[in-house]
């Protein structure tokens, strides 16, 4: 079935980001529990890292195969002008502008004894565009799509695989960044569901090392978001989305 892979990965997201909402109220009981959701931020972060490394270890060589020594320049040439589009639209404050907008018409903002806003580092289009992120640039994400796009939804091993992994992440998520997480869900549902429909219509073209160099880039991507989760940078990865698609065109002239 054509996007069951899809729906379970954002239902499981649902799912887990209200078990993680639900385990807030929990740790705020205590203060000694009340640090556990940042120990649990940085602690996912590390493996982000971990996979976004060994996702550009993996999937590099399999573009090396047809692209040699160029793959490695495909990567950095997509990162670097994806990264300009990226800046130039300003991806980041249109997504983030999404987030305020759900934001304030689901939720009440917090007000000072002078009647002033609070900043919050838990609202909601915090929560939705980390989770967002986090669950849509990553290699499964492309891989499972097109895999499943290409066997018209008879292979959905790794988007099932996926579901799996992003159900743990949504409850850490669910638990340190709140409601804006289980929103998430509809950016993965809108975004799988569009490369799975790209894999039907473009076919032989997405060969494997096309699919390996998408891969590799985003794999570098998620690096990035776990070394902003983990608290080292402030990398606006929204603004680099447009460089996991340059490879379609790169490998055009390669």
């Amino acid at each position: 079935m054509i996007f069951l892979g899809t729906i379970v990965n954002s239902a499981l997201i649902i799912v887990g980001g209200i078990l993680g909402v639900l385990l807030t109220g929990l740790f705020a009981k205590s203060k000694r529990l009340l640090a556990i959701p940042d120990a649990l931020m940085r602690a996912v972060g590390l493996c982000v890292i971990y996979i976004g490394i060994s996702g550009v270890i993996n999937h590099l060589p399999v573009a090396s195969a047809s692209f040699g020594d160029f793959a490695l320049l495909i990567m950095i040439g997509c990162i670097a002008v994806g990264t300009l589009i990226g800046e130039l639209i300003d991806i980041d404050k249109w997504i983030n502008r999404l987030g305020k907008a759900i934001e304030t018409r689901v939720s009440k903002p917090r007000l000072d004894e002078n009647g002033n806003e609070i900043a919050s580092e838990k609202g909601i289009a915090k929560g939705f565009v980390s989770a967002t992120i986090l669950f849509c640039v990553g290699a499964m994400a492309i891989t499972g799509s097109i895999e499943s796009g290409f066997t018209m939804g008879e292979s959905q091993g790794t988007l099932f695989a996926k579901s799996a992994l992003d159900f743990v992440s949504s409850v850490v998520f669910g638990a340190t960044l709140g409601i804006g997480t289980i929103l998430s869900s509809i950016s993965v549902f809108i975004y799988q569901g569009a490369i799975e429909l790209l894999a039907i219509f473009l076919g032989d073209f997405l060969h494997a090392s096309v699919v390996a160099e998408m891969s590799a880039t985003g794999s570098l991507l998620i690096f990035a978001i776990g070394l902003n989760m983990i608290g080292v940078t402030k990398i606006k990865v929204a603004n680099m989305l447009p460089a996991i698609f340059l490879p379609l065109f790169a490998c055009i002239f390669v």
